[in-house]
């Protein structure tokens, strides 16, 4: 199975403030955002993840990275440092990725676009970076943790929604 997830910002107490997140400190939130991926994935599962893993701290990110499931993707978001990028554990670390999938072209950056390749030949796009806050458009959908329930979803649980959700 292949996952997509975003803006997890491991370690990062901006997001408790600022994206309203459901905890009292960051050992809480990071404790069910790990229990949340490893519940969801399994260790033979891929995820893509696009972008704002975790804040800047020596040897954070691949602790994180041993501590969840499955062969993980980085495309890289703005609050990606160097450590996070370099870290052991990512199969492939990018700022933009095409995927085929399902029968679907997917386009996988941290930003969401206003058009993207092949956009009039039904292919989806799917960022992160806006946390739930943009309007939906067609064909594009945001992975990030917060409009997805603090885990990672698949292609057809994104798309089964019946309408965009950005």
């Amino acid at each position: 199975m292949i996952y997509f997830t975003s803006d997890t910002h491991f370690g990062d107490p901006r997001v408790l403030r600022i994206d309203r997140r459901p905890f009292a400190g960051m050992a809480e939130h990071d404790a069910a955002l790990i229990a949340n991926w490893n519940t969801t994935v399994s260790p033979d599962d891929e995820v893509w993840h696009l972008g704002d893993f975790c804040a800047r701290r020596k040897g954070f990110a691949e602790t994180l990275l041993s501590q969840l499931n499955g062969t993980k993707h980085l495309v890289i978001g703005n609050n990606d440092p160097p450590e996070t990028v370099s870290a052991a554990g990512w199969a492939s670390t990018q700022h933009y990725a095409e995927l085929s999938l399902d029968g679907h072209l997917l386009i996988l950056c941290h930003y969401p676009f206003r058009t993207w390749n092949q956009m009039g030949k039904r292919s989806i796009n799917l960022h992160g970076h806006s946390h739930g806050r943009l309007k939906p458009m067609p064909r594009q959908f945001d992975v990030g943790v917060d409009p997805r329930g603090l885990r990672p979803a698949t292609l057809a649980a994104l798309v089964g929604q019946g309408r965009s959700k950005s």
